[in-house]
Order: C-alpha cells, then structure tokens, then sequence
C-alpha cells in the first residue's frame, strides 16, 4: 500500500471511470462549499484536456512522505538533515517527534496534510486549512495550498541534495553527486518524494486543478 497522488483526476475520470468520475466531482463540491464559507473562491476545473499536458499521476510508499516531512523539519530548525536510510531508530524515532511538534505550529503545508487523502488547492493562502467535520471533506479536512507547497518544497530541496535547472526540472542522483553532494543516493526514498510533490505542485498552478491524495 503507497500513497497516490494525482492532478486533472477528473478529466481522467471522464473519460476513463463515469462513476469515479460522479463520486469524485461530489468530493470537489463539497470542499468548493466548505472552502467558500473560509472566504476562498475555487471550484475543480472539469476540462477534458485531450494532450494531458497539466495531468499529473505518481506515489509512492506513505514512508517515504514521513522521511520527506523529516527532512524539510531538520531543515528548518537548522539541524544537520541526514537521510532517513542512515538514522538509527531511537534518532529516527526522536526526528519524527520534532515534526510532530512542529506540525503543532499549524503552519506548515507538508506537514499539515492527512497522509492518505485529501487536497492541495491551487489557490495561494498563508496557513493550512482546518474544514470542519460536518463539510466531510476528505482527508480530516485538511486542505493545503499548492503555492505554499511548492515554496516549501523548494525551501528545503538543497538539503536532500536536489537542484533545479532552468527548466523547472530537479536533478537526478548521479547528477546530485556529480555537482558535490556525495551522499544523495543515500537520500532515495526523499528525493523521490519531493520530486513527485514537485512535480504534481507544477501541475496544479499552471492547470488550476488539485492535487488528490488518495
């Protein structure tokens, strides 16, 4: 079991799963009612878009994402980030209660999310949003930006070794290390995490759909 992420879910759909597409447009309407009483105006696109250019699907295991969440933690208290790969359990173990209190703060996008559902929209607001439990809003409620996202992302990506060309596009291991970071294979399983958050962040402001934990 793994986590799924996807933009443009319901031009997929449409084509693709009629009725995945009826059961997911019903989650969209539900989080545009419970946005707009938060004062955020957005609704899912239901454009079928015929190149795919702004669809996104990828995943990966939910572990992965807790490594990503260490990582982008250590970052931001300006301790050392080591690979999850290369901690000892009791340092792993200690790691993770740091990001548990950090997502305390309520501020942080990554942090803030369920891991196995619910939605970054493309709309670009401070904190995460808590939806209350009556708008049955996948994944808790908890809604993330996909601007902030994608800043944080960006933050924190020369920490696990990643940089971005001028295309938008992150580098890959070999490349990582040929540029002087020696211990970016050992960084795998965030890498992959933080690509695939990249690249699902890309896609959703420049195609104004969400991206879907599922």
């Amino acid at each position: 079991m793994g986590l799924g992420i996807s933009v443009g879910m319901l031009c997929d759909q449409a084509r693709n799963d009629p009725e995945g597409f009826v059961a997911h447009r019903d989650g969209f309407e539900r989080l545009s009612r419970a946005l707009a009483a938060e004062g955020i105006e957005w609704r899912e696109p239901e454009v079928i878009h015929t190149d795919g250019d702004h669809d996104f699907s990828g995943g990966f295991p939910y572990s992965y994402l807790a490594h990503l969440r260490r990582a982008f933690t250590l970052a931001g208290l300006g301790e050392p980030v080591t690979a999850a790969s290369a901690a000892s359990d009791e340092d792993y173990a200690a790691d993770m209660e740091k990001v548990a209190d950090e997502s305390t703060m309520f501020a942080s996008h990554l942090l803030c999310h369920a891991d196995y559902a619910g939605y970054y929209v493309p709309v670009d607001f401070a904190d995460p949003l808590f939806l209350p439990e009556e708008a049955e809003v996948a994944g808790a409620g908890m809604v993330g930006s996909s601007q902030r996202l994608l800043a944080e992302l960006v933050g924190f990506a020369a920490s696990i070794g990643v940089a971005i060309d001028e295309k938008g596009a992150p580098n890959t291991a070999e490349e990582a290390v040929a540029g002087g970071f020696a211990e970016a294979e050992a960084f795998d399983a965030e890498r992959y995490a933080w690509t695939a958050l990249y690249g699902a962040c890309l896609a959703s402001v420049e195609s104004g759909h969400a991206i879907v934990f599922c």
